[in-house]
């Protein structure tokens, strides 16, 4: 059988009969709706683990506690996640290479348990082959290993090798008596499950594991395996079917079998989040409606022509014109605003407020933190001025009266612009009628939040625009394959110089001090940041109480003056250091990483960021841009020791290599994932078991072209071709609230 070939399948022109157009909005919620209630007929798939053969009750409460698997399609699609190669035996005399992992033939010579410190036992075991020893030890379980290993007799044995002052050890290694691993001795590939302490204590280890599967595929059929996706797919990829993907996942044969198997449960995940995203795109098309910005004003007009304090940019107007369009249309947008720090985000998300006021509606533009949003409320009543247009600021610490009257205004209408932090979305904030909702370093949101804001309104949907310097796994993730627009701000007002990153290591802080003197000397100001506050006990790092109390031997008072941010201070202690800085009273800022957004100084030229291989690429790209704000040249210094982890090698190559925001986050899709596109979740690994977004490119690519076709074709998979997909996309939708559609 043909291997599953990405680059075939990506040419391939399908050719779909082009099915009549027809109203759209009602066959797609009848489609929904009959199969809200998808009652799904028993096989057995649903039965309970407790019936397989080899577990019953007690075995399957551990499956059910220790990794949430009920039913026999849970155990089938927990999928291994390696193999052992049982075709290869290696000599304990050739093993030179410390951490392989490796399979070895011979005899269990002895074993010992010892008892450790806080009654903990180990056991310790001594190995041979023809050739020579090697040290056995288990930290775990000695209690029924003790039991259960047999001294003299023949073992296979599969581990990894350490190797320290000479002597080898394996730890932890997975061993099956050589009379009973006849079966293994066959095969080529043995799968290995992740287990736990407690499943190995109660015989659910990866050899019992391989047994009760292998037993379970034995009775099954590829009728209890129905197929997924439509014949002509499978025909044209060239994609093995259901059935064999899990055969062969679990018990591949050869190489082949493995990849075809593998390759085929990658594109099955992948295109089912598609055929959920593009649905629920042409759905928020036809349900979500928003009120449709026809008018350019006098608001709009009056500001571009009198008070606009520099001439656009040309990336800037392509934005502008970009959300003109989307806010004209009666459906919502859905729009991402990418720009780094200091490309003019903030005067296009003015203007597109301008065109909300100008249409009757209200707008609000909602930031992380009380700084950064105090920011935007002084920079937006001073470029309009004296224009008729009510702002206000509204976050926790606005009580009391002041607090009545700015929801009363909201209520009645009488307030424009609302800019807040998100007390935006309690729900005592009520609007009359909110047009845009704006939503600045969306990153630091919750998906249910952002949700919360733009529902505000009952009959129409705001418009929704999210801003960010720095696109977020999740949002990059969506940008690529879902259902958020995008608008790119790749240009910077003239004038601005890009920073120069640079990584340097403890030995170079000598140099580094007599720079930040040069820097203070021209009338600079510089930003230093710890990732802790106060010394921590497991983690070896540079604290700011510490690094502040150096810097004051270096730069000494009164000639040097050093103001100290961070997130423990009082808002209102925090604030005046932060004036003292603005107003240039002190030259360096000691911070943590409260500092990331909301402060604007231009005439701070150095970032130094202490222990750089602890922040994530969001945080650095962030702090980056606390400098560059103004004409001088300015510099990102990242500081680390010799000992860097590979991962952080490579963020640290990244923020050197590059300043832009899409490919910082690309590569930090590559290092953490995406997050879960169609939940709440903001980072880490999506839920599927086998994709990896960051190097399954070709797959997700064919995946989603494929799922266009498909939905541009048939959007309501009416056509019995489409009716397998029909049936998988509504379990999927019984057990997934999708939150795809918020930004």
């Amino acid at each position: 059988m043909p291997l599953f070939r990405v680059d075939s399948y990506l040419k391939y022109q399908f050719d779909f009969i082009t099915i009549k157009k027809q109203p759209f909005f009602s066959y797609f919620c009848q489609s929904i709706i009959s199969y809200q209630n998808l009652s799904t007929p028993h096989s057995i798939l649903d039965t309970p683990i407790d019936y397989v053969k080899g577990i019953g009750p007690a075995k399957g409460e551990t499956f059910r506690k220790e990794l949430n698997i009920h039913s026999v399609q849970d155990l089938l699609f927990t999928y291994p996640f390696r193999y052992i190669d049982r075709t290869t035996f290696h000599l304990i005399k050739d093993i030179k290479t410390d951490g392989d992992n490796i399979q070895l033939k011979g005899t269990l010579v002895s074993i010992e348990k010892i008892k450790g410190k806080n009654n903990r036992s180990r056991i310790q075991g001594m190995f041979k082959d023809g050739s020579g020893f090697l040290e056995l030890v288990w930290f775990q379980g000695a209690t029924w290993l003790d039991k259960v290993l047999q001294v003299g007799q023949e073992y296979i044995i599969y581990g990894r090798v350490t190797i320290f002052s000479g002597k080898k050890t394996m730890a932890h290694p997975e061993m099956e008596l050589l009379s009973d691993a006849a079966t293994a001795l066959s095969q080529t590939y043995d799968p290995v499950y992740s287990s736990t302490e407690k499943m190995d204590g109660k015989g659910l280890d990866s050899k019992a594991r391989r047994k009760i599967i292998k037993s379970l595929l034995g009775s099954i059929s590829d009728v209890d395996l129905p197929e997924t996706l439509p014949h002509y797919v499978i025909e044209k990829l060239r994609v093995c079917s259901r059935y064999n993907a899990i055969r062969w996942i679990h018990f591949p044969e050869n190489e082949e079998q493995k990849s075809l198997a593998t390759n085929r449960i990658k594109f099955e995940e992948f295109f089912y989040v598609q055929i959920r995203l593009l649905q629920s795109k042409i759905m928020r098309k036809y349900k979500y409606k928003s009120a449709p910005f026809t008018i350019i004003g006098e608001y709009f007009n009056t500001f571009f022509k009198t008070r606009l304090p520099f001439e656009l940019t040309n990336a800037q107007k392509k934005v502008i014109k970009e959300i003109r369009t989307d806010m004209g249309l009666n459906t919502q947008m859905n729009r991402l605003l990418q720009g780094d720090v200091g490309s003019g985000k903030t005067i296009v998300a003015l203007l597109c407020m301008l065109i909300a006021i100008d249409n009757g509606f209200q707008s609000c533009i909602m930031a992380p933190t009380e700084i950064l949003a105090q920011q935007h409320y002084v920079n937006i009543t001073s470029l309009l001025g004296d224009m008729s247009i009510n702002v206000a600021f509204l976050s926790g610490s606005v009580k009391g009266k002041k607090r009545e009257v700015i929801l009363q205004g909201l209520k009645c209408g009488e307030i424009h612009i609302i800019v807040g932090t998100h007390a935006l979305i309690e729900p005592t904030v009520e609007f009359q009628q909110l047009g845009l909702a704006i939503v600045d370093e969306q990153h630091r949101f919750g998906v249910a939040q952002r949700a919360s804001l733009w529902k505000k309104n009952s009959a129409l949907a705001p418009h929704i625009l999210v801003m960010t310097a720095t696109p977020i796994p999740r949002t990059l993730a969506m940008t690529i394959y879902g259902d958020l627009d995008v608008s790119v701000i790749d240009e910077l007002p003239p004038g601005r110089k890009e920073i120069q990153t640079i990584h340097k290591y403890e030995a170079s802080r000598p140099q580094l001090l007599q720079f930040m003197h040069s820097e203070i000397a021209k009338g600079r100001q510089i930003y230093i940041v710890y990732p802790l506050i106060e010394e921590s006990e497991t983690l070896d790092l540079q604290n700011l109480q510490d690094g502040y109390e150096r810097l004051l031997q270096y730069f000494p008072p009164p000639d040097f003056q050093i103001s100290v941010v961070h997130g423990r201070m009082k808002a209102k202690d925090k604030d005046w250091e932060m004036q003292r800085f603005i107003n240039k009273t002190t030259q360096i800022m000691v911070a943590t990483t409260v500092i990331e957004v909301g402060v604007n100084v231009p005439n701070a030229s150095v970032m130094i960021i202490e222990n750089t291989e602890r922040f994530g690429l969001s945080q650095l790209h962030q702090l980056r841009g606390r400098v560059g704000r103004g004409a001088d040249q300015s510099y990102c210094i990242l500081m680390t020791d010799f000992k860097i982890s590979k991962e952080g090698k490579e963020r640290i190559a990244t923020m050197v290599r590059t300043n832009n925001g899409f490919e910082i986050a690309e590569a930090d899709l590559k290092l953490r994932g995406p997050g879960d596109i169609q939940g709440t979740q903001q980072s880490g690994l999506l839920d599927f078991k086998l994709l990896n977004i960051g190097q399954d490119r070709a797959i997700m690519d064919a995946a989603r072209n494929i799922a266009i076709r498909i939905i541009e074709n048939d959007p309501n998979l009416e056509r019995d071709i489409h009716e397998n997909i029909k049936y998988q996309v509504a379990k999927l939708r019984q057990k997934h609230k999708d939150w795809a559609r918020i930004s």
